[in-house]
């Protein structure tokens, strides 16, 4: 899946859509906070949204989680979501 993500500077977070249902289905918004991106790669000095690209299976199979778990609730990620992420890697 690609990752649509926009770095939004004034929630000091990434946003990016899943597809629960696949490409046919709801689009839905999830964020994930710039500390949990900065965690997943401390070296990297560039874009955040370039880092949820490259981490992006993981962290869509978090917010996918998130949402069956709340379909109704906010999806905001934070680093104890995606700490493990970075093992993947």
């Amino acid at each position: 899946m690609n990752c649509e993500a926009i770095h939004c500077t004034e929630t000091k977070t990434v946003r990016f859509a899943i597809y629960p249902d696949g490409l046919d289905g709801p689009r839905i918004i999830a964020h994930i906070s710039e500390a949990a991106l900065r965690g997943l790669s401390p070296t990297l000095d560039g874009d955040l949204t370039e880092t949820c690209e490259n981490y992006f299976d993981c962290i869509e199979a978090k917010a996918l989680e998130r949402y069956r778990a709340a379909p109704s609730a906010p999806i905001v990620l934070d680093a104890t979501d995606v700490s493990s992420c970075a093992l993947l890697h």
